[in-house]
C-alpha cells in the first residue's frame, strides 16, 4: 500500500535510484539530505556542499521535495567521540556501523517519524526478509556491493520501518535505471573511506585530534628497529607507512604495546603473529537472536573480506568467541566480527 517514505538521499546514485523507485510505485516520498560534518566545509576534501546540490537535482527530476537536516551535534557525540577514543585506547574502530545504528537508523528515523512517515528508505545495498513475524537481513545480491556488515547493529525496531529500494539490484542496473530516467548523477563516483574523513590523507586528519606520543618499534624479541609517531596512527596488518626498509620481505605491523607504547612489526605477509585461529568479541548485537554456542556459520571481520568458517565457542552477556578452521589474518581489535548464515546476517560484536 502506498505510504509517506522518507528517503535518505545523499548526493550518490543509490539513494538517487532508491527514491526513484519508491515515486514509481506510487508512495509519497520525500528525501531528507544529511549533514553530519560541519568543522571544515571549506575544506578541498569536503564533498558537502556538492552532494547537497547533487541531491537537490536528482530530487528535482524524480519529482520530490528534499530537505536538509543537521546532524552534526548528534555525530560527533556519539560517533566521532567513540572513534577518537577507540584511536586513542589503540584500536582501530568502524565509525561506519556505529553511524548507522546511531545516526541514520536512529537520529534520521526519529526525525521520519515526526514528520509523519511510516517508513525511512535509504540507498544500501542489503535485503530484508519477514520470518515468523520478525525481520531478517539479508545480504545484497550484488555480492561486490553489499553493505550488511554496516548494517549488522539494528535491531528489529529500527529494521520494521526500513525499505532498501535497491537491495535486490546490481550496481550496474542502479546506474542503468539512473541513466534512463536521466538523472544528473548517474555516472558520480561512489563514495569511499569514512564519511567524515572522505579523501584526505588520514593521519593528516587524525593528528588535528589526537597528540603523537612517539615510541620504540620492537620486533617480537624486543629489539629496537625503529621508532613510531604515536600507536593510534598504526593498525594491524599495515604495511604502508612504516618507514622501514632494508633487506628481505615488507615489514607489517603486529601488535599494539600500549602499555610501553611500543609498536611490534614483522617481515612477511603471513608472519605468524599476524596470523589468529579464533577471537574473542564484546558488544555483541544480534539481529533476531544471539547464536547458539557450537553453532557453525561463516564470518567476515573485515568488509573487503571473503566469508570464513567458523565455530561459535562462547556467547552471552554480550561477548562471543569464535575459532576459525583456517588462520585468519590482521584481525584487528575495534573492527566487527559479523556472522552470517548464508544469505543471512545474524549480527556481530567487536573484536577484543
Amino acid at each position: 500500500m502506498p505510504e509517506k517514505v522518507v528517503v535518505g538521499m545523499s548526493g550518490g546514485v543509490d539513494s538517487s535510484v532508491a527514491a526513484l523507485l519508491l515515486k514509481r510505485a506510487g508512495h509519497e516520498v520525500v528525501g531528507l539530505f544529511m549533514k553530519n560534518w560541519e568543522d571544515d566545509d571549506d575544506d578541498a576534501y569536503c564533498s558537502t556542499r556538492q552532494d547537497f546540490l547533487d541531491a537537490a537535482a536528482a530530487a528535482e527530476v524524480i519529482g520530490v521535495e528534499l530537505e536538509a537536516v543537521n546532524f552534526a551535534a548528534e555525530y560527533r557525540e556519539r560517533v566521532f567521540a567513540s572513534f577518537l577514543a577507540e584511536y586513542s585506547a589503540g584500536r582501530t574502530p568502524n565509525p561506519d556501523v556505529l553511524c548507522n545504528a546511531e545516526i541514520k537508523f536512529k537520529a534520521f528515523l526519529d526525525h521520519a517519524m515526526r514528520l509523519g512517515a511510516a517508513r525511512i528508505a535509504t540507498g544500501h545495498y542489503a535485503q530484508l526478509r519477514q520470518a515468523a513475524g520478525k525481520v531478517e537481513l539479508l545480504r545484497g545480491a550484488d555480492a561486490g556491493k553489499d553493505q550488511s556488515y554496516f548494517l549488522h547493529r539494528l535491531t528489529q525496531a529500527q529494521l520494521s520501518r526500513v525499505l532498501f529500494p535497491i537491495g535486490h539490484l546490481k550496481k550496474t542496473e542502479v546506474r542503468r535505471i539512473a541513466a534512463a530516467a536521466g538523472l544528473p548523477n548517474h555516472a558520480k563516483k561512489d563514495s569511499t573511506g569514512i564519511c567524515f574523513i572522505g579523501e584526505r590523507p588520514f593521519r593528516e586528519f587524525l593528528n588535528r585530534y589526537l597528540p603523537k606520543t612517539p615510541g620504540a618499534m620492537v620486533h617480537p624479541d624486543g629489539k629496537r628497529v625503529g621508532e613510531h609517531i604515536g600507536l593510534a596512527f598504526y593498525t594491524i596488518g599495515q604495511r604502508k607507512g612504516i618507514g622501514l626498509g632494508g633487506a628481505g620481505e615488507p615489514w607489517y605491523v603486529a601488535e599494539k604495546r600500549m602499555a610501553t607504547n611500543e609498536l611490534v612489526v614483522v617481515q612477511g605477509h603471513d608472519h605468524p603473529l599476524l596470523l589468529r585461529r579464533s577471537l574473542q568479541g564484546l558488544d555483541a548485537s544480534w539481529v533476531l537472536a544471539a547464536p547458539a554456542a557450537g553453532a557453525a556459520h561463516a564470518a567476515k571481520t573485515r568488509y573487503r573480506q571473503a566469508d570464513s568458517a567458523c565455530t561459535v565457542t562462547r556467547v552471552g552477556q554480550g561477548a562471543l568467541a569464535v575459532e576459525f578452521p583456517q588462520p585468519q589474518r590482521a584481525v584487528t581489535p575495534g573492527q566487527s566480527v559479523v556472522l552470517y548464515d548464508g544469505e543471512v546476517c545474524l549480527g556481530g560484536a567487536v573484536i577484543a
